[in-house]
């Protein structure tokens, strides 16, 4: 397809999904979209990489809405497996938003919760089920989900599905769906599993790949400030909050310790509305608080990675590295809630010193150097604790220890130098016999 394509009309969507699309505010179709739709439409096997925020699940949702056309039987025909609840749900709700003006049906389906209620929307009759792999697979072995009408499989997020161990449950899944069929696989990095699975089940794929792989997207500015601890990190996002220009704003931590944290202490600040996201709050915790957040009535979330894939939040003014991932692949797609549909967005990153080890391997992945700004003057950098500092010690023989394996820890040296300068283990042995 000409990269002159300027309209979504000239995509060839039918009516009905072009009005739907006019609904969502969009009207100029990423590359992304540009490149992939045609190839769908024409009924290529697609694999897909491209930055997070730059509009996958448009580029196979609006083709597999007009190839599956109208509700037909009580069978699915297509199947979209996502890794997590969050995505299941976030991509059913765009299609269910795309599909407003047809009687297209979908369904979405995970764990969590009891399946009795998911039972019963694919015994009343789905054009389209979106699941997490281990439901449905429960599900089929229940033999309630019929698959032989299925046409068209699509793996979203793949990368996320390789790095959390889907792999068993993907090749269970290809075990028991039709042969013939169309596969769609979409992800935002390329690692060897990847490949791996891309190799295992897509059929001379077309490679639609929309820039260099694990790249943030244009409309994005990075920034990045040395910050030494923990208590002048936290200090420093208070700083920062106060600007009215931190409109709509999501804060990342590696841990939920971290986040409880600084969820607490914000609480006490009078910065607006907050809400925390991780992986020991209950599912409709999260979602309300990821839906209140999306609807604007929320300020500020802070969050793990578990909301750092596939979440579509529109406006997301800033994204605040509170802690360096050490996933670095998790950089990209924390930093791409913000920036999405061409609008601009800004990411901060805050660095300890331990920290500096991941930034250099992140600027590595990602081909270029983040912005280094340094912290206001009027930022009082408080002394880091025993704790933090043990702590980063240990992280720091970690890091020692995937670049040298023989290396064997600042702790192991010391314990040697000890040994060395007082020989009396042995001595004291002898004398008990």
């Amino acid at each position: 397809m000409p990269s002159t394509v300027k309209k979504f009309k000239e995509l060839k969507l039918n009516p009905q999904l072009l009005k739907a699309v006019e609904d969502q505010g969009f009207d100029v179709p990423t590359p992304v979209q540009v490149r992939a739709i045609p190839l769908i439409l024409a009924g290529h096997d697609v694999m897909g990489i491209a930055p997070t925020g730059t509009g996958k699940t448009a580029a196979y949702v609006l083709p597999l809405l007009i190839k599956v056309k109208y509700a037909q039987g009580n069978q699915p025909r297509a199947l979209i497996l996502a890794p997590s609840k969050e995505l299941v749900l976030q991509i059913n709700e765009n299609i269910a938003e795309f599909s407003k003006y047809t009687d297209l049906r979908s369904v979405a389906l995970y764990g969590g919760v009891g399946p009795t209620q998911q039972i019963d929307a694919l015994r009343s009759g789905q054009d389209i089920v979106v699941a997490t792999p281990g439901r449905f697979i429960d599900l089929y072995l229940k033999g309630e989900f019929p698959v032989k009408s299925l046409q068209t499989l699509v793996l979203d997020e793949a990368d996320k599905m390789m790095d959390m161990g889907f792999m068993p449950q993907i090749r269970k899944v290809l075990e028991v769906i039709p042969v013939k069929r169309q596969n769609l696989l979409f992800s935002a990095t390329m690692m060897p599993k990847v490949m791996t699975l891309s190799e295992e089940f897509l059929e001379f794929p077309e490679v639609v790949e929309v820039a260099p792989q694990a790249t943030a997207a244009d409309t994005i500015k990075q920034e990045l400030y040395y910050v030494p601890n923990m208590l002048t990190k936290i200090h420093f996002l208070t700083y920062l909050l106060q600007y009215k220009a931190f409109k709509k704003v999501m804060i990342f931590t590696k841990t939920r310790k971290n986040a409880d944290n600084i969820y607490k202490f914000l609480l006490r600040k009078d910065i607006g509305e907050i809400r925390i996201v991780h992986s020991n709050k209950s599912q409709n915790t999260r979602i309300n608080s990821i839906n209140a957040f999306k609807q604007g009535e929320i300020r500020i979330l802070v969050s793990t990675d578990v909301s750092s894939r596939g979440l579509d939040i529109s406006n997301v003014s800033h994204v605040i590295n509170f802690d360096v991932p050490v996933v670095h692949e998790d950089y990209v797609h924390r930093i791409g809630r913000t920036g999405r549909a061409l609008r601009p967005g800004k990411s901060i990153t805050f660095v300890n010193d331990v920290e500096k080890y991941h930034i250099s391997k992140i600027e590595k992945l990602i081909r270029e150097k983040i912005q280094v700004i340094r912290l206001p003057q009027d930022i009082k950098i408080f002394e880091t604790s025993f704790e933090e500092r043990q702590e980063m010690a240990r992280e720091y023989d970690k890091q020692r220890k995937m670049e040298d394996p023989e290396f064997k820890g600042a702790f192991h040296e010391k314990k040697k130098r000890v040994h060395k300068s007082f020989p009396y283990t042995k001595t004291r042995k002898k004398r008990r016999k």
